[in-house]
C-alpha cells in the first residue's frame, strides 16, 4: 500500500452541451447560475458523481479497477450513502481518537478517508474527522451561459383520469458552456482521516469517468475536456495554486461576455508553460495520462 501522499493542485475543464450539469433546488432545478449569468457546478454535485460511481461494486467499472481495489470492495464503501445507519457507523468509529485510525470506519469508508466528514460531530465524537485531504472548489463557467427551458410531455398521464401529462418548463438545460473546477490535495490532513496514496490514485481513476458513466436524461452530454493533476515538489507547495489555474484555464475568443456555442469558441490550453513546469514535480492530464 502506498502511503506517501504528494501535495497536488487540480483543475477540471468541463464542457456542457445541451445538459443540466447541476440543478438548483432553490430555482426549480434550473441549472445553477449567478446573477451575472455565470454558470456554477457545486463541489457537492461533482463529489456525488464520484461517490455513486464507486459505490456500485457490481458495475463493470468497479470490476475493471486494479485488484487492490476490485478485490477489496469492503475497503471502498461510501459513507455518504442512502439508508446509512448512524448507530452502526458510530460503533465502527471506536471509542476514542486513539482507536480511530485503526477502526473499521477508517478501513471501510473511502469517501470519509479522502473528503473528510463532519456529520458525526453532533454525536459527541468531535475530533475524529474535521476535513479531508481532497477539497473541490466551485466550478464556474468562463462566459455567461444561456439556459433553455421547455415543457416535457408524457403520452401516459400520471394523474388519474388523464390520458396524457405535461411538466411545464420541466426541461431546463445549458445550451453550451465551459466550466473550470479547481481541486486540492493536502497531505497535511492524511493522518487525521487515514487517507493513503492508494486512495488518491483511486480518485484519479474515478475523475475521468465521473460524467461519462453517470449520464442521465437531463445530463446526457457533459464532457471533461481536461483533468489537470499537478504534483508539487514539497508538501507545502512549490508554486502558488492561482498561477497554475491562470495558466491552464482556456481563453475565450471574441466577446467573453456572451454565451459560447461550441468548444472552438475557446483557445484550448494543452500544456503548462515551461517556467511553471520547472516549479512543480509533474503535470498530468488524467483524461489522457
Amino acid at each position: 500500500m502506498k502511503t506517501d501522499i504528494k501535495r497536488a493542485t487540480g483543475l477540471l475543464v468541463i464542457e456542457v452541451v445541451n445538459s443540466n450539469p447541476n440543478g438548483d433546488p432553490d430555482r426549480e432545478s434550473d441549472p445553477r447560475q449567478r446573477v451575472n449569468g455565470i454558470g456554477e457546478i457545486s463541489p457537492v454535485s461533482f463529489k456525488r458523481k464520484v461517490r455513486d460511481l464507486l459505490e456500485d461494486h457490481n458495475s463493470p467499472f468497479f470490476k475493471s479497477l486494479p485488484e487492490i481495489y476490485s478485490k477489496n470492495p469492503d475497503n471502498f464503501c461510501i459513507l455518504e450513502s442512502r439508508g446509512r445507519d448512524r448507530g452502526t457507523i458510530i460503533t465502527e468509529m471506536g471509542n476514542n481518537v486513539a482507536e480511530f485510525l485503526g477502526s473499521l470506519f477508517v478501513k471501510k469508508y473511502w469517501d470519509a478517508r479522502i473528503f473528510g466528514n463532519t456529520f458525526l460531530e453532533s454525536e459527541g465524537n468531535k475530533g475524529f474527522i474535521k476535513t479531508g485531504v481532497v477539497q473541490f472548489g466551485v466550478g464556474t463557467s468562463i462566459s455567461p451561459v444561456n439556459i433553455v427551458r421547455s415543457t416535457n410531455t408524457s403520452k401516459a398521464g400520471v394523474q388519474e383520469g388523464k390520458s396524457a401529462g405535461m411538466a411545464p418548463l420541466g426541461f431546463r438545460i445549458v445550451e453550451h458552456g465551459v466550466y473550470c473546477m479547481p481541486f486540492f490535495v493536502n497531505p497535511n490532513y492524511a493522518e487525521k482521516t487515514g487517507c493513503t496514496a492508494d486512495d488518491i490514485e483511486l480518485l484519479k481513476l474515478l475523475i475521468p469517468q465521473a460524467y461519462d458513466l453517470n449520464r442521465s436524461a437531463i445530463r446526457p452530454d457533459v464532457r471533461i475536456r481536461h483533468a489537470w493533476y499537478i504534483e508539487h515538489k514539497n508538501p507545502l507547495g512549490s508554486c502558488p495554486d492561482y498561477l497554475l489555474f491562470e495558466a491552464l484555464i482556456p481563453r475565450r475568443k471574441g466577446d467573453a461576455t456572451t454565451p459560447s456555442a461550441q468548444w472552438s469558441d475557446y483557445e484550448d490550453i494543452t500544456a503548462l508553460p515551461g517556467e511553471l513546469q520547472e516549479k512543480v514535480a509533474s503535470v498530468v492530464d488524467l483524461m489522457c495520462p
